[in-house]
């Protein structure tokens, strides 16, 4: 299987897109590096390459937790699949 997306963790809530063109209504493979698990999501818009997409459900307040750590929080909803980004999220320093 070759990856659309990846995540290190199984808790991680955004995962990364690893390949272009990703198109909205999408089924993308994900890897879970550190089980080496494989999973899907359905990407509900386009993920451009190297952004973020929704795991999970996702509503404003929520911690992001990518690769095993908080790396900021949601400041809109994004559903599972959406792509996450500085329209809807932001470091917790700023």
């Amino acid at each position: 299987m070759k990856p659309d997306i990846v995540i290190h963790d199984p808790t991680d809530s955004v995962g990364v897109a690893v390949v272009e063109g990703i198109e909205a209504d999408q089924e993308l493979a994900v890897w879970i590096m550190d089980t080496n698990e494989s999973a899907s999501v359905v990407s509900k818009e386009p993920i451009p390459l190297g952004h973020k997409i929704a795991m999970v459900n996702l509503t404003d307040g929520d911690t992001l937790v990518k690769y095993g750590h908080d790396i900021g929080r949601m400041i809109a909803s994004c559903p599972i699949g959406g792509h996450v980004h500085v329209h809807n999220a932001k470091t917790k320093r700023w």
